[in-house]
């Protein structure tokens, strides 16, 4: 069939912003791991939906706010993690848990606000939401439940895989020239891997298509429908993220430092989840070791694709456990690069007169996503 999805969709600056309001701004959205943030006033910045996020950890709680001073809108913080007390480095103004100022050097002397201005300044603050490990925010006024977006089994999932992450954290970011939308088609397509990554991880994770008759049925029927109902809408959506076990590993390789880690499971699996709209959960190695890739749009043709390497949870601290996560970093770069060429490609080919894409029966998953976001980005639902 063929897709409903404009090349407008992946190269348009303007259809970016929209989707920046009518999908990131209600969706809740993963910005980090709680083990980087465990130390009282230890943070991590980004960039959310065009909006510079800092989440910071005071005493324990972690809060998220615009990383701006409400004096002259300076970044609080300006490194991507870090510990430091959310205090502006331009004319010192320091926050509390509350976002509001906590201290103002000088007030009196220089500043002079009325009692009724001062009480007013402080921070914009967003909703937090842990899973696990994983921590969500979300910047609507009024934003969806949580659970209206992840269903209960997964969110029980990926608070028992999460758990099992050690606090030791390798962190990179891929700076890629593509829209963010093909990273998470490319990763619900399971029939690539057996040509594009035929002499990486398809030699030990031979990956099936799933052929879900079912499921190939209602994508259709959506397909040729739509729908303007709202429950509908997020019934659909809760139902875009999913994992767990995906296929066997063909030979699983023992090392070592495998004796000093709590291993997630006791298969020889490929564990894999897709959580929509732009984060994916990985272990190639049967539960021993973990990728964390984020997906964060920068515009319309640029991608920052974040990637946290962490094992299982330690039994004890061992001395090669630095080397061990910089290893995954480079086996894994392999296979990242392979899918990063072929994105960047189609991204580079795309202009406003191309066709659309055509999917087989096996995209059926792909093209459910398709059809409820153009749902969305036409108007006929809001999130």
């Amino acid at each position: 069939m063929q897709s409903r999805m404009p090349p407008q969709a992946y190269i348009s600056q303007d259809w970016f912003q929209r989707e920046r309001e009518l999908l990131f701004k209600p969706l809740w959205q993963f910005v980090g791991l709680k083990m980087m943030l465990a130390q009282h006033n230890s943070f991590i910045t980004r960039n959310i939906g065009g909006i510079p996020i800092v989440i910071q950890n005071f005493n324990g709680e972690l809060r998220a706010f615009e990383n701006l001073c409400a004096h002259r809108q300076n970044p609080l913080q300006t490194q991507a993690h870090g510990i430091r007390s959310l205090v502006c480095g331009y004319h010192g103004w320091k926050y509390s848990s509350d976002g509001k100022v906590e201290n103002m050097p000088f007030e009196h002397e220089v500043f002079r606000y009325e009692q009724q201005e001062r009480e007013c300044l402080g921070l914009k603050r967003f909703r937090l939401e842990t899973i696990g490990n994983l921590v969500f925010i979300n910047l609507a006024a009024d934003s969806l439940p949580l659970n209206a977006q992840f269903n209960q089994a997964l969110i029980a999932q990926l608070e028992d895989v999460s758990n099992a992450f050690d606090s030791e954290v390798l962190f990179t970011t891929y700076k890629t020239k593509l829209n963010w939308k093909l990273a998470y088609e490319n990763l619900r397509d399971g029939h690539h891997p057996r040509y594009l990554h035929s002499r990486s991880l398809y030699q030990n994770v031979r990956f099936q298509v799933a052929m879900d008759e079912t499921a190939i049925k209602h994508a259709k029927q959506y397909h040729a429908n739509g729908t303007k109902d709202h429950q509908q809408a997020l019934d659909l959506l809760a139902g875009f993220s999913n994992g767990g076990p995906d296929e066997p590993i063909k030979t699983r390789e023992s090392y070592a430092w495998h004796e000093y880690v709590e291993r997630y499971s006791d298969k020889d699996w490929y564990y894999n989840w897709l959580i929509f709209p732009n984060l994916h959960i990985a272990s190639g190695s049967g539960g021993y070791s973990f990728i964390i890739e984020h997906h964060q749009p920068v515009s319309a043709d640029r991608t920052d694709v974040m990637i946290y390497y962490v094992t299982a949870k330690k039994k004890r601290p061992y001395a090669t456990s630095a080397a061990v996560l910089h290893a995954h970093l480079m086996g894994a770069d392999t296979v990242l690069r392979e899918d990063f060429e072929v994105m960047e490609n189609i991204q580079a080919g795309l202009h406003s007169n191309a066709a659309h894409a055509v999917l087989g029966d096996y995209e059926y998953g792909i093209s459910a996503i398709q059809d409820w976001y153009m749902d969305v980005m036409e108007g006929k639902v809001t999130l």
